[in-house]
């Protein structure tokens, strides 16, 4: 069951340029606001991950990808939304953000994510978000929020909120998909 309070913490850490570690499909994700380049900043230095891999962003719902749907045609776009909620990430044109969350790409990736609470983080913080894996990039994807605290441990002070719940699937990331039908992650 969804805590308004904790969504509340947990918006307000991530207005202020915080990192908030949640629970998603399948492993444990690190979100902060991708128009914040500080923020995207703390996040990539505490991953340790290239900027130019770029980032995933997921939403409370179609509508939060908008303008990126409405640049494909109609067709792929409503391939793309039956996909959604889901474990689907689709890389789209990019439309409105900025090169620190794109990296070396000219698409962005995007989801509307199969979990409800990471769907909830989405709607009460009113706009896309970063959500990408809590774990130092080459290393496994926590499944546990005990395992996700343990990664930051030493770096308890760069995360700044942890929103209670547990993944629906453990082990499980999201498929990420080019609208060709490429499968880029399985």
């Amino acid at each position: 069951m969804l805590n308004c309070w904790h969504l509340h913490l947990a918006t307000r850490y991530l207005r202020g340029g915080g990192l908030v570690l949640h629970a998603t499909e399948g492993v444990w994700g690190l979100a902060c606001d991708p128009f914040d380049p500080e923020a995207v900043g703390r996040l990539l230095d505490l991953k340790g991950r290239s900027p130019g891999k770029g980032l995933i962003l997921i939403g409370a719902s179609a509508e939060t990808f908008a303008p990126e749907l409405t640049a494909i045609d109609p067709a792929l776009a409503e391939i793309v939304r039956d996909s959604w909620p889901g474990p689907e990430t689709w890389i789209l044109p990019n439309r409105r953000f900025p090169f620190w969350i794109t990296g070396d790409h000219d698409g962005v990736a995007v989801r509307v994510p199969g979990h409800p609470q990471a769907r909830a983080l989405a709607a009460a913080f009113g706009g896309p978000l970063v959500s990408t894996s809590a774990n130092p990039s080459g290393l496994p994807a926590p499944v546990s929020s005990i395992s996700a605290r343990s990664i930051f441990a030493r770096d308890a002070g760069r995360i700044d909120y942890v929103l209670p719940g547990e993944v629906l699937e453990p082990g499980s990331p999201s498929r990420i998909r080019t609208l060709s039908g490429e499968a880029i992650r399985e």
